[in-house]
């Protein structure tokens, strides 16, 4: 399994704006499709954001787009999350998650298709 460790989570207003980082040390991230998913307090964790092997595919949730952005780098085997426009709703945990694939192009919004996950990072909007 792929180790995953985010970070930048943090306190901030709404409408402010905040970056998160997953990084991991013991595999390269470029064979992997790479998600965000989140976790608010009593509910089902949720796709938040995927993006593709070559970085060419994105896709995300109803209620981030046009707000959040997805970004990885191969180079230093990272995948981001800004996050701008922040609303009280996007309180949650956050966590990154890899999926092995073949394709360059393919991308998943399905939880149960992501073998490895980090640990999480807070993220707390305040109104």
């Amino acid at each position: 399994q792929v180790q995953l460790v985010e970070s930048g989570g943090g306190l901030v207003q709404a409408g402010g704006s905040l970056r998160l980082s997953c990084v991991s040390s013991t595999h390269t991230l470029r064979t992997y499709n790479l998600a965000w998913f989140r976790q608010a307090p009593g509910k089902e964790r949720e796709f938040v954001t995927a993006i593709s092997r070559s970085g060419g595919s994105t896709y995300y949730a109803d209620s981030v787009k046009g707000r959040f952005t997805i970004s990885r780098d191969n180079v230093e085997n990272a995948v981001y999350l800004q996050m701008n426009s922040l609303k009280p709703e996007d309180t949650a945990v956050y966590y990154c998650a890899a999926r092995p694939t073949l394709s360059a192009a393919s991308y998943s919004g399905r939880r149960s298709d992501y073998s490895s996950w980090g640990q999480g990072t807070q993220v707390i909007v305040s109104s």
